[in-house]
């Protein structure tokens, strides 16, 4: 077994605020994934949600970066935004088979994004989490939910996922429920803190709390001080792997604060 990890990263790569502060002066366009992925260790593909990519571009874009590198894909929004999720089956095949096994082993977690306006079912979430596979094309799966709804801060939606071997997704949102429960043998993080004024995008004491955080998720533990929805064990478990995006907030800092928190790790 591979030793436990911390992995940061941003959403996407192609962004044009980045082309002033983040990718070198005159870099082309159709090579910023190579230069964005020797930069960090993780990206989310947001694509995906909106359109259907064709297996000979996950293949490329797995050429275009480093051995250890890793994407998370973000799920097509037709498994996800519907109103009986347990009739995703055919959204749900479709996309995990539409060439993501192309990565490889630098296909790390899927992201199943659900609307804001989705509210908890029990019966029909656990449908719905029956018809996630294992592996698509011998590459096995992680699969981490994206809820964004008040009615999934329960204990039953937190025991519905840990039956299913999924992962809650902590957003660090004030717009969304933001609750750092963990239910998977990995952690999924994205952090809303990258500040426009700070040169490295974060401020020293607020990338020092955030380094602390992805240590003691990958070390077992738990951070006391972040918002949940029951108490903290008292025990530390397993370690794990921990992927860690900064997201929204001040876009145009996120890869800075990416690379300060790296560094700092």
């Amino acid at each position: 077994m591979s030793t436990p990890r911390i992995r940061v990263g941003v959403g996407g790569w192609t962004f044009e605020p980045w082309r002033n502060n983040f990718y070198p002066a005159g870099w082309p366009k159709d090579r910023e994934l190579e230069y964005a992925s020797r930069q960090l260790t993780l990206i989310e593909i947001n694509g995906t949600y909106y359109a259907t990519q064709k297996p000979a571009t996950f293949a490329k874009w797995r050429s275009e970066t480093p051995e250890d590198f890793v994407f998370s894909v973000k799920a097509h929004r037709l498994s996800t935004n519907r109103r009986v999720l347990a009739e995703a089956g055919e959204s749900v095949n479709f996309f995990c088979g539409s060439g993501i096994a192309e990565l490889g082993p630098k296909l790390g977690p899927i992201v199943w994004q659900f609307a804001p306006t989705k509210r908890f079912d029990a019966a029909d979430f656990e449908a719905f989490l029956e018809l996630l596979p294992k592996e698509a094309g011998g590459v096995p799966l992680k699969h981490a939910l994206d809820v964004r709804h008040e009615s999934f801060r329960c204990p039953e939606y937190l025991a519905l996922v840990r039956r299913h071997g999924a992962v809650n997704v902590f957003t660090e949102s004030d717009e969304y429920p933001a609750f750092a429960d963990l239910t998977g043998p990995f952690v999924y993080a994205r952090v809303m803190r990258a500040e426009a004024g700070e040169p490295e995008g974060l401020s020293p004491a607020a990338a020092a709390q955030v380094a602390a955080c992805a240590r003691a998720w990958r070390d077992g533990g738990e951070p006391a001080d972040l918002p949940r929805v029951e108490p903290a064990p008292a025990m530390a478990g397993a370690p794990r792997d921990v992927y860690l995006l900064f997201i929204a907030a001040a876009k145009e800092k996120n890869p800075a604060a990416a690379m300060a928190l790296q560094r700092l790790l």
